[in-house]
């Protein structure tokens, strides 16, 4: 719908009428590069990209500068730098970005109870409530946004409006730095010039199905027949999109977001084919998914591999546990196991991961009178004592430390310190 890079940013005029706008989307100005400026002020006005520097490396944020060359996040930083081959490359800093949504957020909270977190850098606020303390819709945006800059340095867009959709397509025309109220009486107005790409759940593929029947504006979509549009895109994606090219929207706030997985993946500099590095790998993230999994009191019962070979083809193997663990041993084996079905055929893989699905809450310990895991998962749980204490990377499994395939079962789980010798 928006252009990333600004240029056709849309504001909203002092005398607009938002008592019906409640519904507030506010999202950070190019949040990673944003943040990394404030470090860098010299570089405020030159084109800055996020990532690393090397031929695998995609391009994790871009400031608006360089937008307006085409560098997008996701792009291959190869791609990025051909088309702005003056942009200055900084690493990313994820704690730091972590450190400063958590402050935001909490901003947010001070405002009202009602706050829906979709990402690190953007939220939902349902300010409803908060008028009677905090004025109109459009003037605890502000207040927001004031208070955003004062304490960050940061800037952040708001889209005001009477349902959730469009609250986050006004705070995408509002970008840098504005505020979009689309007060109810409005809403058709301001949706139906738009692009049927504006409407979520619109992907490429569906935007060309659409457009293959003719349906090129919102508006057109309101007003197809719903015959066609199921023939088109289905029966539940046709009663979707008809709902949303009208304005209807009725989610509220949710404010019970569980996670609904938990996985970490790397992208290698050069393709692998070394299967005892691959399974070093996966033991190196199993133990990381679990730990994460610990560290928030959740269980998984599903354990996925996501391989990317070179030819960029993808594909994910799923086992699903007798019981749920959080034991990073138990799901390095669950993995390796269908790493070793796929590595039988021979592979040159570039991207490796590992996620855990199906989460609950629990301490991972099994039911039965025998646990299979509980030596593993004391030993682990004394790692993260640790880690805890003296930071990641203090002990390791011996399998990392020596750069070889996992150790068997009845092999203890951790090599010896750093440091000290084998």
């Amino acid at each position: 719908m928006s252009r990333q890079d600004g240029s056709d940013r849309q504001t909203t005029g002092a005398d607009v009428d938002d008592t019906t706008a409640t519904m507030l989307h506010i999202d950070m100005d190019a949040f990673f590069a944003s943040v990394e400026l404030l470090d860098h002020p010299e570089l405020v006005h030159l084109p800055v990209v996020i990532g690393h520097r090397s031929g695998r490396s995609v391009v994790t944020a871009a400031n608006y500068v360089a937008r307006k060359y085409g560098v997008n996040s996701a792009m291959p930083m190869a791609i990025a730098l051909r088309r702005c081959p003056a942009a200055i490359v900084l690493e990313p800093h994820m704690s730091r970005y972590a450190e400063v949504s958590r402050q935001v957020m909490g901003i947010f909270g001070d405002m009202t109870p009602m706050v829906e977190p979709l990402s690190i850098d953007e939220a939902f606020l349902d300010v409803t409530g908060a008028r009677r303390l905090h004025g109109s819709p459009a003037q605890i945006a502000e207040k927001i946004r004031a208070r955003v800059f004062a304490e960050t340095g940061l800037t952040c867009s708001v889209g005001a409006a009477s349902t959730k959709f469009v609250a986050k397509l006004a705070s995408g025309r509002a970008k840098p730095d504005g505020l979009l109220v689309i007060p109810a009486e409005d809403t058709i107005a301001f949706l139906h010039p738009l692009p049927v790409g504006a409407l979520w759940g619109v992907g490429a593929t569906t935007e060309q199905a659409l457009l293959g029947l003719g349906l090129r504006q919102v508006r057109d979509i309101a007003h197809a027949p719903l015959e066609m549009l199921q023939r088109a895109v289905g029966v539940a994606s046709a009663h979707k999109l008809h709902d949303l090219s009208w304005g209807i929207d009725p989610r509220t706030i949710n404010l019970d977001r569980d996670e609904k997985s938990i996985g970490h993946e790397v992208t290698f500099e050069h393709d692998v084919t070394d299967v005892a590095r691959l399974r070093s790998e996966l033991l190196r993230q199993s133990d990381a998914v679990a730990a994460k999994l610990r560290g928030n009191g959740l269980v998984a019962r599903t354990v996925v591999l996501k391989l990317r070979y070179a030819d960029f083809s993808t594909v994910t193997r799923s086992r699903t546990l007798n019981e749920a663990t959080n034991v990073g041993r138990r799901i390095y084996e669950e993995v390796a196991a269908s790493f070793d079905v796929l590595a039988a055929r021979g592979i040159r893989v570039r991207l490796i991961g590992v996620r855990a699905e199906q989460l609950g809450t629990g301490d991972g310990a099994g039911m039965g009178l025998w646990d299979d895991d509980d030596d593993w998962r004391e030993a682990e749980l004394a790692v993260d004592t640790v880690t805890a204490r003296f930071g990641r990377g203090i002990v390791r499994p011996a399998s990392q430390l020596r750069g070889g395939s996992a150790p068997k079962r009845d092999v203890h789980p951790f090599g010896t310190p750093q440091g000290e010798g084998e």
